[in-house]
């Protein structure tokens, strides 16, 4: 029989070569929070943006999940913005991987 699929290392921009694979990621799931943070409110893309202090352009990218010129640092105010609180955990690599950098993730509570 003959595998048509791979499996997946869990971060779909990694297995897809994306550079910056992690931060891609950190990036999507908070973009996901801040769609559904804004899809449970009701509110137009326009008053998003007015809430968010942004624009609508950018507001309507990140309803369509693609936050391509959004920082996470902003990402991170649109929530707390949104009533979310947001916590930085920073600590040293796991011992099998202190030789390699860091790894960045993020995790939000589930829909």
């Amino acid at each position: 029989m003959t595998r048509d699929h791979e499996k997946s290392s869990g971060n779909v921009f990694a297995d897809l070569g994306f550079p910056n694979s992690e931060q891609e990621l950190v990036k999507a799931k908070l973009t996901l929070q801040i769609f559904r943070l804004l899809k449970d409110r009701g509110v137009t893309q326009t008053e998003a943006a007015k809430l968010l202090g942004t624009t609508q352009a950018q507001v309507s990218a990140l309803m369509r999940c693609r936050p391509v010129s959004v920082s996470v640092g902003r990402l991170m105010d649109f929530l707390t913005i949104l009533g979310q609180d947001v916590e930085v955990s920073v600590k040293p690599a796991s011992t099998r991987s202190r030789a390699e950098q860091g790894h960045m993730s993020v995790t939000v509570p589930p829909a």
